[in-house]
C-alpha cells in the first residue's frame, strides 16, 4: 500500500502543532488524544488515522494528483515511535518527574517538525536502517 506524501507531511504538521500546544500547557489529556491518534496510524495504517481522514476528506479533494507517493510501512512504524514517545509523555505528565514528560513530548515534536517542515521523516529513516541491518 502507497500513501500520498502530502498528507504524511499534513499529518505532521497537525501533530507539531498539538504537540507544541501540549508543551506550553502541559495538558495531559491532550497528549493523550495525540497517543491515541499515533495508536491508530500504528494500528490502521496513517491514511486510516484521524489525520490521514482529515487530509482525504477535507484538503486532497482541494489539491491536483499526489506530485509521489511513498510506502505505507515506514510512516506506519513512526507513528508506533511517536506513541512510545507519547506514553512516556503521559507518565512523566501523570505520575512524573515532569521532565520527563516534557522531554518525552519535545523529542516527538522535534521529529514531528522535521517532517511538516522538511519532509525528512525520522522514525521512516529508523524503520529504513532497521530493515536494511535487518536483511
Amino acid at each position: 500500500m502507497r500513501v500520498d506524501i502530502r498528507g504524511t507531511r499534513f499529518a505532521a504538521a497537525v501533530t507539531t502543532a498539538v504537540l507544541a500546544a501540549v508543551l506550553v500547557s502541559g495538558s495531559f489529556p491532550l497528549l493523550a488524544v495525540q497517543a491515541l491518534v499515533f495508536a491508530a496510524g500504528a494500528a490502521l495504517g496513517v491514511a486510516r488515522s484521524p489525520y490521514g481522514l482529515l487530509f482525504r476528506r477535507l484538503v486532497r479533494p482541494r489539491l491536483g494528483p499526489p506530485a509521489g507517493t511513498e510506502d505505507a510501512a515506514p510512516p506506519r512504524f513512526a507513528q508506533g515511535v511517536g506513541l512510545v514517545f507519547a506514553l512516556v509523555g503521559l507518565v512523566g505528565y501523570g505520575a512524573g518527574p515532569l521532565w520527563l514528560g516534557m522531554a518525552a513530548t519535545a523529542c516527538a515534536l522535534a521529529a514531528a517538525f522535521l517532517n511538516a517542515a522538511f519532509g525528512y521523516c525520522l522514525g521512516c529513516e529508523v524503520y529504513l536502517a532497521l530493515r536494511r541491518v535487518a536483511g
